[in-house]
Formats: structure tokens, C-alpha cells, sequence
């Protein structure tokens, strides 16, 4: 069976191209290939044919297939995406005045089944082939033209540290100078706070910005929201955040999903205070989005104001998130493969 091209590094491509063609005919292919995004050689129309052939022999050039969109207001559009083997998976493409957002799957489903989250009630389908992760964005960036496609966040459906070696091996694909070169200040990697693969990521010597998805400072409360924290407590998970920290420039985020009854009091701005008050972080705070068949409410803007009001104490900085797209379920926490219209 033929590799997939959307799972080669550049420098893998031009090698195999290498004594085979001129060396100019690689630039002209790269050109093609990760500028212009033209996904089927035959229309590369300054190549020779007998390049295209090759390279068109040489690879499968199997990309995720749109399966259904929906558009919300805002023009934030969420893709279901079928994979060669029927699976589904989603991605969210986040338009704003100055930049395009891709929110990146990694696996089909995920395993941590949190309590909060719409993907935690499906399971653990399998992990994401690292051409199925790039394929999204690759697929992305064609759909953002003429615009660039300018931040991605490993946010979409599955934990990205499950399948970390995948995860790590895309980065480097998009990040190579000879393809996409996207740059590490504008990719996230989030987790729920698994501490083994906060530490290979530290040690990787790929660079990514890191989010947390915390939700609670008060193991009690983190145990009920994110099994992952009955296995990994608040203070494994701070280990490994200071070990990532010494290891890199940036700042961890904390996303913080507001959830009323049960995060949104005076003892969580304090328990809060005491996690993060010594971390080089910033802490987003998220409205909770609703999911129908769970049974958590989404905060009034009135409790919202009243919660930020309260984290003006913290010494981080603090931002209100709100989440895009909640009108097609795709928002944070709703991404599920879901079936059917969207009213």
C-alpha cells in the first residue's frame, strides 16, 4: 500500500524526488503542493508529465472527506469528517477579523470521559494516522483561502497526550521551513492534565504552546469533573507543569470551564489562587456550553459577571473566552460526531 503523502515530512519527499528529477522540480511541487494547496498533481500544470506520474504512483493522496458542515452565525463552521475506514471525526474552522482558527482532532473519541464533555460520552473509537491529523489541516488551509489559515489548537475530539507520538510527528510535518512552516507560537496542544505526556512533550524538542484544561483547583471537585485526576491529583499534575516550564518559553494556559453549582464559588477563585499563583500562566475562563444529554446548565451573565469579578484577584492573567459556534454544537466540549440536522 502507498504511504500517504499527508504523512511525509517535506525533506522525506524531496529526498525520494532526489536524483530521479532536477532539484528545481521539488521547489516547483512544494510550491503547488503547501502554497497553493493543490491536492492532485495533474493540475500542477508547469510539472512534466512523467513527475506527475511518478508522484502521483509514489503516494496515496487520501485526504478526510467532508461528510456534513453546518455554519453558525459567526461563520465559525464545523466539518464532519469521514475517514477512510467510516469512522467520523470533527474539526472546527473559527474565522476572526485577523486570523483563521482550525480546532484539530486527534483521535476518534476519547478515553478520559469527562463529565462535562460530549466526545467523553462516546469512548475510545482508535487514535488519529498522523496523515489523518494533517490531512485536517492541510484540508483546512485549502477551505481558508485566500486567507491564511494562522492558529491551530489540538482541542477537537480525543486527548492529544493518548496519542502523543502521532500528535508529535504532525507538528513536525506542518512545522518544517519546507512546507507549511507554521509557527509554534500559533499551535496549542491541550490536555486534561496527564503528567507523562506533559513531560515527553517538554522533552520532545518540538515547541507547542500547552493548555490545560483545569476546570477545578480542589482535587474533590477535579475528581468528579475529570476521572484523570483520581489517577494524576492536582499536585502530580503541577510537577509536571513547572518540569514543561523549564523547559520552554511560553506560558501554560488554563482553560476553565465555568459550570454553575459546581466551580463557581469563592473556595475556587482561593483553591486557584493557591495552584496557579506561582506557574507562568494565563487562565481562560469559558462559559459552560450546554450538551443535551448531560446535566450540567450553562452560567447566566449575570453569574458570569459575578464569577470574573471574583478572579480579579488572581495574580494571572485572566481573559472570558467565549466559545464560537455553540448554535452547530461546536463549541468547546460539544464535538460528539453527531448525526443528525441541527435546528
Amino acid at each position: 500500500m502507498s504511504i500517504n503523502i499527508f504523512a511525509q515530512k517535506p525533506e522525506a519527499i524531496q529526498s525520494a524526488l532526489k536524483g530521479k528529477f532536477a532539484d528545481f522540480r521539488y521547489k516547483q511541487f512544494a510550491d503547488w503542493f503547501y502554497k497553493k494547496l493543490v491536492f492532485d498533481p495533474n493540475e500542477a500544470t508547469n510539472l512534466p508529465k512523467d513527475f506527475r506520474d511518478y508522484i502521483s504512483g509514489l503516494y496515496s493522496w487520501q485526504l478526510p472527506k467532508i461528510d456534513l458542515s453546518f455554519c453558525a452565525p459567526d461563520q465559525t463552521t464545523k466539518y464532519r469528517l469521514k475517514l477512510e475506514d467510516d469512522s467520523k471525526i470533527e474539526m472546527v474552522l473559527i474565522p476572526a477579523e485577523n486570523k483563521r482558527t482550525l480546532c484539530v482532532s486527534s483521535q476518534v473519541g476519547c478515553a478520559r470521559g469527562c463529565s462535562f464533555c460530549a466526545t467523553g460520552t462516546m469512548g475510545i473509537k482508535r487514535n488519529l494516522h498522523s496523515h489523518e491529523i494533517v490531512g485536517q489541516i492541510m484540508l483546512a488551509a485549502r477551505l481558508t483561502l485566500p486567507h491564511r489559515l494562522s492558529n491551530l489548537v489540538f482541542m477537537g475530539m480525543g486527548e492529544p497526550m493518548d496519542n502523543l507520538d502521532t500528535v508529535l510527528e504532525s507538528l513536525a510535518i506542518i512545522q518544517s521551513p519546507m512546507g507549511l512552516a507554521f509557527s509554534p507560537r500559533r499551535t496549542t496542544v491541550s490536555t486534561c492534565g496527564i503528567p507523562k505526556g506533559i513531560i515527553r512533550l517538554a522533552d520532545s524538542g518540538i515547541r507547542t504552546k500547552l493548555a490545560v484544561s483545569l476546570n477545578s483547583a480542589i482535587d474533590e471537585k477535579r475528581n468528579r469533573l475529570m476521572p484523570v485526576n483520581r489517577r494524576h491529583p492536582l499536585s502530580e499534575l503541577k510537577e509536571a507543569l513547572r518540569y514543561y516550564l523549564s523547559k520552554t518559553s511560553f506560558r501554560v494556559t488554563f482553560e476553565y470551564i465555568m459550570i454553575p453549582e459546581v466551580n463557581m464559588g469563592y473556595e475556587d477563585i482561593k483553591a486557584l489562587r493557591r495552584f496557579a499563583g506561582d506557574l507562568s500562566c494565563k487562565v481562560n475562563f469559558i462559559p459552560y456550553n450546554t450538551v443535551p444529554q448531560l446535566p450540567y446548565r450553562s452560567p447566566s451573565e449575570n453569574e458570569i459577571d459575578l464569577f470574573m469579578a471574583k478572579a480579579q484577584s488572581l495574580n494571572q492573567a485572566v481573559t472570558l473566552r467565549r466559545s464560537r459556534g455553540a448554535e452547530i454544537y461546536g463549541a468547546c466540549g460539544q464535538l460528539a460526531g453527531y448525526q443528525g440536522e441541527i435546528e
